[in-house]
């Protein structure tokens, strides 16, 4: 399978290239020139499978070309050895028709593990077979960055630098990056928030001076790999609920638009979704694009639920080019009214198209705080905020049949928060709680994007 870029569709790469290059040259994103597509027979087929035997079932069209059915097989089954729950993700019953998704059962207690894992497994296979070393530096708004350390520490062949907003995570998420003690890691904070790191990050995929030089790649969810593995756990959740002929809705934490990005993917596979809710904190520039077309950021809230704090949802461009008919010009086009006018307008019926699998709501502080406080009360569960915004987005929005809530963090990496609203201070899992005894590794570093090349430059 090739894959082309939303800014150039006659820009084409396999897998492998968009695996160790994630950002396209020409500033798009990849995406596959077909997306596989399975009938509702052949779904219901895959009910009985496991998470890891689904995963091998629905990737391996994506992947095929460059690695063996046997090869990927084992890079699955190696990455969900390291998590918690055999089933790599848990779906509890929160109240009739609403339905808790567990993803944070890995080693760093976040939905990103899920895709990282594997991410670390196949950079590792690819690497090795085409004798290449790669330099991974990434921009993170709280647990990107911690997933990408425990997947790629002491790994051959690759180093990752880890840019991060100073003072704008939580202590918890901070110190699962930080008090790694890895030779091939480094962290790097930023007296920014999360849309200027990632900002320094693209500017430096854009030089291609500096990125050739080092042989850059990222783990972002620019990069397609996050997206598809992330396409599993709808599929999964759809078989745990589901009855015949049954479609699902699912509200999911919204940031950079790629969690949510894989479940319109999975939608496109065949899954029976009818809308996918974009839960957004006061950050709302994805509310206001999906309900009046017009997509302008303003100034990043630092918020409770920091992993939401994104005002360029970089992913979005991807569901661009989709509703623009996969015209890259169109998309180049908005993307440069993005730039130079700061916003851009969508037509009706790219619009429309929008609107067919999306809805979207957004909640303010204390609307997060009480949905915490309320589902404690309630159902006794102890919620982060990031999953506290995904059940109130749904609470605002009235939809017929089965919901999926993504729950994308472990309540503990978010304790002080969960402890005000409830009393009940969330702990972490017990071989994970002396990471907050451990010593800190890491650089600030000023804004400032030439002393950031430097600092990679006399590491690499």
């Amino acid at each position: 399978m090739q894959y082309r870029s939303t800014r150039n569709s006659s820009l084409r790469r396999p897998f492998s290239e968009v695996l160790l290059g994630s950002l396209a040259s020409d500033g798009g994103l990849y995406v596959p020139e077909k997306t596989p597509h399975f009938s509702l027979e052949q779904i219901n087929d895959f009910q009985t499978l496991t998470y890891q035997e689904l995963t091998f079932e629905l990737l391996f069209p994506y992947v095929s070309e460059e690695l063996k059915a046997e090869d990927f097989k084992n890079i699955i089954t190696s990455s969900y050895q390291v998590f918690e729950s055999e089933e790599v993700v848990r779906l509890i019953n929160l109240e009739e028709q609403r339905w808790i998704l567990e993803l944070f059962h890995g080693p760093t207690l976040a939905f990103k593990d899920i895709a990282m894992q594997v991410i670390g497994n196949m950079y590792e296979k690819i690497l090795e077979k085409n004798n290449l070393k790669v330099n991974i530096v990434v921009a993170t708004s709280g647990d990107t960055g911690a997933a990408a350390i425990s997947a790629i520490r002491d790994r051959k062949n690759i180093k990752i630098f880890v840019l991060h907003p100073d003072n704008k995570i939580s202590e918890v998420q901070r110190k699962f990056m930080t008090t790694v003690n890895s030779s091939n890691v480094f962290n790097i904070a930023l007296a920014s928030n999360f849309d200027e790191c990632q900002k320094f990050v693209k500017s430096m995929f854009a030089d291609k001076d500096f990125s050739s030089s080092i042989n850059m790649s990222g783990v972002n969810s620019i990069n397609w790999a996050r997206i598809v593995v992330q396409i599993v756990y709808y599929f999964f959740s759809y078989f745990k609920i589901a009855t015949k002929d049954e479609k699902i809705n699912c509200s999911v934490p919204t940031g950079n638009f790629g969690d949510i990005y894989a479940g319109y993917i999975a939608k496109k596979m065949g899954l029976p979704i009818n809308k996918l809710i974009v839960a957004t904190n006061s950050n709302d520039i994805l509310k206001r694009a999906v309900n009046t077309g017009i997509y302008k950021p303003l100034k990043v809230e630092h918020t409770i639920s920091p992993s939401m704090d994104i005002q360029i949802a970089s992913n979005f461009e991807r569901l661009i080019f989709d509703v623009c008919s996969c015209n890259s010009n169109k998309t180049l086009q908005l993307m440069n009214d993005l730039n130079e006018r700061g916003e851009f307008n969508l037509e009706k019926e790219e619009l429309k198209k929008i609107k067919e699998s999306f809805c979207s709501e957004s909640l303010s502080e204390e609307e997060t705080k009480s949905v915490i406080k309320e589902v404690y009360k309630n159902q006794k569960m102890l919620i982060d905020p990031h999953t506290a915004v995904a059940i109130g987005a749904v609470n605002k929005i009235s939809l017929e049949g089965n919901t999926v809530i993504l729950a994308t963090a472990h309540p503990s990496k978010f304790s002080d928060v969960v402890m005000k609203e409830t009393g009940i201070k969330p702990e972490l899992p017990e071989n994970l709680k002396n990471i907050l005894d451990k010593k800190e590794k890491y650089e600030k570093l000023p804004q400032d994007l030439k002393k950031i090349q430097n600092y990679i430059l006399e590491r690499v």
